[in-house]
């Protein structure tokens, strides 16, 4: 019998430990369905739900606060791969739990505009069971309302994987839950400067919905069978030295908000010879900072955003203060690390080819001036050839297009490191949702066909350790009319 506020972690038929490197075949022969999936979203507060962790070591217990103006629900965890019968391996469920309504959503503290579910926890979760890996909680009402709520089981160690790292700071910054997010507020108010991970999500769409950006990089990157382990970036901003050992680091999606720590975490393991990739663009555009509450670690995030001169540590903890990270008060732009800078929105244009040798396309059959259609967009980033930039660097992708009545370029690059680090920016948000042709507009099968044969090869590559040596960039920058310079304002 399960106690009353307390759910066990159902233990698969199978059996399923706590080891590092996840994703090999024995953790594909588990079954899988789609019943993780919901078709029935809640579009009323008939149910809604959020964990009191983002993340956590395999057997934390990871409590769930719900709210539903229904009599009851169930709850149900899957865990994201590549599995025999689905995408959604079933590792625990609830059974039926009575509901009720918790209170209205309130601003902690108003001036920053912060939204807080002031709710109290109706499950708490043992993951001692658990893998390491993505999961989502799907809740259903009897009359078939759902929500979903994701949750990272964080790998106990990087080494010798390929790490897949959540960016969980970008969906909380785009969540709109309660009225107000970084981006805008109700009518006749502004937008937060702070954000709280007590909420709930508001089912955000578009790049920013992690069942379209992020889900299909994790089951393409499963389907090799190589060893993977799992965070977000919280974690790495926590927990110093999380990439330890990595030999690969997949940026899954759009990934924007930054704090220094996470910067400086990526850096240290690119310098320490682990392979990076950037599966997204506009990627450490915001330097934000974390901040704890009574409710744990790490669960409020600050953004001043465009009224950064408003920030409260601006002048006593530039260093701490928010802002673009390529403008004052401590002006470091993001191009030592991704190898180029967020250029412009809106953008919808295909992805022309300029580097088909490069390893990243073998298998792909494309040659020069090849388009795949529709795969640069809705955010593009580009190359600023100044002395920030890392080299050797090679443009594999050159596309030109008009943002905004401006005419501008997008790239993708792939640069070598002295740790023998092979560094790639795929320079699109399109690239996760394409992999199922779940992107803002249809792609069509061979843009999905091209983003997988690159998605697989930079797993496998990465796996087998630093790539420069192996595959050294080829300098091909000064082929390309690059300002240094943004002519478009990209923000």
């Amino acid at each position: 019998m399960v106690s009353p506020g307390t759910s066990p972690g159902a233990q698969p038929a199978d059996g399923s430990g706590t080891g590092d490197g996840v994703g090999g075949a024995r953790d594909r022969r588990r079954h899988g369905s789609e019943a993780w999936r919901i078709t029935k979203p809640s579009n009323d507060h008939q149910i809604e739900a959020y964990t009191t962790h983002a993340s956590g070591l395999p057997g934390t217990r990871v409590g769930l606060k719900v709210s539903t103006t229904e009599r009851g629900y169930e709850a149900s965890a899957f865990r994201i791969g590549a599995y025999r019968g689905g995408t959604g391996a079933f590792v625990w469920e609830s059974g039926f739990r009575r509901g009720r309504v918790q209170p209205a959503a309130r601003l902690e503290p108003a001036r920053t505009r912060t939204v807080v579910a002031p709710w109290r926890r109706d499950l708490t979760v043992d993951t001692s069971t658990w893998d390491p890996g993505f999961y989502v909680f799907t809740l259903r009402t009897p009359t078939g309302w759902q929500t979903q709520v994701p949750y990272v089981v964080t790998s106990p160690s990087a080494r010798g994987t390929v790490a897949l790292v959540a960016p969980i700071t970008t969906w909380q910054a785009y969540n709109a839950w309660g009225g107000y997010s970084l981006y805008e507020g109700p009518p006749g108010d502004r937008n937060s400067y702070a954000v709280s991970f007590d909420r709930p999500y508001n089912g955000a769409t578009g790049a920013n919905d992690y069942r379209t950006a992020a889900i299909p990089i994790i089951v393409r990157a499963e389907r090799t069978g190589e060893p993977l382990s799992y965070f977000t970036n919280v974690d790495l901003h926590l927990r110093s030295g999380s990439l330890d050992g990595a030999l690969g680091y997949v940026s899954m999606g759009h990934d924007e908000y930054w704090t220094p720590s996470m910067r400086a975490e990526v850096m240290a393991a690119r310098d320490a010879g682990t392979n990076l990739a950037f599966l997204g663009a506009n990627t450490m555009y915001w330097r934000v900072r974390l901040e704890d509450r009574a409710t744990g670690r790490a669960r409020v995030m600050v953004g001043y955003r465009h009224s950064a001169h408003l920030d409260p540590l601006r002048d006593s903890r530039p260093g701490e203060a928010t802002s673009r990270f390529r403008d004052a008060p401590v002006p470091r732009p993001e191009h030592d690390l991704l190898g180029m800078q967020y250029e412009c929105y809106p953008v919808d244009a295909d992805y022309v080819v300029v580097s088909p040798r490069w390893w990243g396309f073998r298998s792909t059959g494309v040659s020069h001036g090849d388009r795949v259609p529709g795969l640069v967009g809705p955010e593009a980033d580009r190359v600023y050839p100044d002395r920030a930039l890392p080299r050797p660097l090679q443009i594999l992708s050159h596309t030109s297009y008009d943002c905004r009545g401006v005419s501008t370029t997008a790239q993708s690059v792939y640069y070598t490191t002295p740790s023998g680090a092979g560094v790639f920016t795929a320079g699109t948000l399109r690239w996760g949702c394409s992999l199922v042709d779940r992107c803002d507009r249809p792609l069509g099968p061979a843009t999905a066909r091209f983003v997988r044969i690159v998605t697989d090869n930079l797993v496998t590559g990465f796996a087998r350790g630093p790539v420069g040596g192996r595959h050294p960039a080829r300098d091909n920058v000064a082929s390309f009319d690059l300002p240094t310079t943004n002519l478009v304002s990209a923000s």
